[in-house]
């Protein structure tokens, strides 16, 4: 089960923005796009696909999972399929609405959900390296991408990846369900958590989560990572020339946060499990606060190393600890609706990022005051935050 939720979390980076953003350029210049036009179409597509999400997400509570993955991964090869045969801005909304839906949205949190009804005593190693298929596809597909588009064209590239979902990962996928579902093993499931000493509250809904005044003291900084990532990977065309950078210098990059977020994530779920998430919360986005500070002040080939491995650092520790958060606060009995609502959320608010800084970009702002910007949203989230779940213990 460690290994399909893996497989299912590298499959679903092909809907993340950090791989969608190598194909941007070439979605602006084929279609004659301008960055706010782009960053609209790029918007739409995903809060249409985060509020679809909200109510096809919870089904997985009820699905079995052979099933649920059949659909996600026929969603999938149609989303890349659409984007192969693009010619039109219409076409173009439709295939990033497909690709965020099933890549960005149901890929991962199929395998997260599993991971976090799977394991108990060590879920928080097991959502380490379910999540870990994240970095590892940082670390190896922009330079697909860019192998890709060089070799084939962008369009071409689709067909490519539109063919390995349904040839190369439906086949392992069900293999591993097969066999996870034969294991040997069961994880004693407590009734009582370890590090407060509480019963677990087995029947937290999501009425729950939102009668709750902790998760809206919360929000702002559960929704910080995917809101500012996307915008910044989105029109990373803006930023690399205001830094200096070139796209193949950039791409490089890309190993060290995949590193980053890889190690952080597999440190912070083994910490999950010796402490808890409710814990370790108010600590995670740190190093973001730090990354685009130190962005919106210097520059520098060696600010782009930095600036991606505090990223990838902040990012890989907040998905264990996040995800653990709300097993460890509100149960796993309706975990699958809980979650397709946060990954709904967090879905919406990256609809919003490419948008807005569209229009910021179009009117003039410059890429260190972005940045600058961002990092003070950082620093007033966490504060807030430290009155919610934080402050348990």
């Amino acid at each position: 089960m460690l290994i399909f939720g893996m497989m299912t979390v590298f499959m679903g980076n092909f809907g993340q923005s950090f791989f969608v953003s190598w194909f941007g350029s070439s979605f602006q210049e084929s279609l004659g796009l301008s960055a706010t036009s782009y960053g609209s179409a790029y918007s739409m597509a995903t809060l249409a696909s985060g509020l679809l999400l909200m109510w096809i997400g919870g089904s997985i509570d009820k699905i079995s999972l052979e099933k649920f993955i059949v659909f996600c991964t026929l969603g999938l090869f149609l989303a890349a399929l659409t984007l192969w045969q693009t010619n039109n801005l219409t076409m173009l909304v439709i295939g990033l609405f497909l690709l965020r839906f099933f890549g960005q949205g149901l890929f991962p949190h199929t395998a997260i959900t599993t991971m976090i009804k799977e394991f108990s005593l060590n879920r928080g190693k097991g959502l380490s390296v379910a999540t870990a298929g994240v970095p590892l596809g940082e670390i190896i597909l922009p330079s697909i991408a860019v192998f890709l588009i060089t070799q084939f064209g962008w369009q071409q590239s689709w067909l490519v990846i539109a063919l390995s979902v349904p040839l190369l990962y439906l086949p392992l996928a069900l293999f591993f369900i097969k066999r996870g579902k034969n294991k040997k093993y069961t994880e004693h499931q407590p009734t009582v958590d370890s590090n407060t000493s509480k019963p677990l509250k087995e029947d937290g809904t999501r009425r729950t989560l939102l009668a709750d005044y902790r998760f809206w003291l919360a929000l702002p900084t559960f929704l910080a990572a995917p809101f500012i990532v996307t915008g910044i990977f989105i029109h990373q065309g803006f930023f690399l020339p205001q830094m200096g950078w070139t796209p193949i210098f950039f791409a490089n990059c890309f190993v060290f946060y995949g590193i980053a977020h890889w190690l952080s994530s597999m440190y912070a779920g083994a910490m999950v499990d010796r402490f808890s998430g409710r814990q370790l919360f108010k600590y995670y986005p740190i190093p973001m606060f730090f990354a685009l500070l130190l962005a919106s002040l210097l520059t520098g080939n060696w600010v782009a190393y930095a600036l991606l491995i505090l990223l990838g650092t902040a990012i890989g520790s907040g998905s264990p600890i996040v995800n653990a958060l709300w097993a460890e606060v509100y149960g796993t009995k309706h975990i699958g609706r809980i979650r397709a609502l946060m990954a709904s959320l967090a879905v919406i608010s990256t609809s919003i990022s490419p948008i807005l800084f569209g229009y910021l970009i179009d009117n003039g702002i410059t890429g260190s005051k972005l940045f600058f910007w961002l990092s003070m949203y950082v620093l007033l989230a966490m504060f807030v935050a430290f009155f919610s779940y934080a402050n348990e213990k």
